[in-house]
């Protein structure tokens, strides 16, 4: 109870947690499926080989964008409360993850350096415009 004698909703760290573990898995599984499409239809080449052409990673960074979104979308639509929140963390969880690609880019031989680095542009757009769609009830 508050001071003013209202009843306070109950916290639901358990279920906040849940909507943002959701939506990182959708959009990690979303990007490992399509990434094997791409393998079997022979458009991106065959791991561990390291390609410099530009249409793979742009067809990529396409992919990406839009499950990135979707992952958001679906973190916000899980939330109990405050679904934008909840995607703007997954956003959060994005630029971790997309910073620690582009180090790792620098650091080693792994294909473009713009890819990474577009990724980590990207992120908070996908993570807002979820957020939004999400947030429509």
């Amino acid at each position: 109870m508050t001071t003013t004698g209202e009843a306070r909703p109950p916290r639901r760290l358990g279920r906040s947690a849940l909507a943002v573990l959701a939506g990182l898995a959708a959009n990690v599984v979303l990007a490992m499926l399509a990434d094997q499409l791409m393998y079997a239809l022979g458009a991106f080449p065959r791991p561990p080989a390291i390609s410099y052409a530009t249409v793979p990673y742009i067809i990529a960074t396409a992919y990406r964008a839009v499950f990135g979104v979707a992952g958001s979308w679906l973190a916000a639509r899980l939330a109990p409360s405050h679904p934008m929140r909840h995607a703007l963390v997954l956003g959060g969880i994005g630029l971790v993850l997309c910073t620690a690609g582009l180090v790792a880019a620098f650091k080693m031989d792994l294909g473009p350096v713009w890819y990474p680095f577009a990724l980590l542009v990207m992120t908070p757009a996908c993570a807002w415009l979820g957020g939004v769609l999400g947030a429509k009830r």
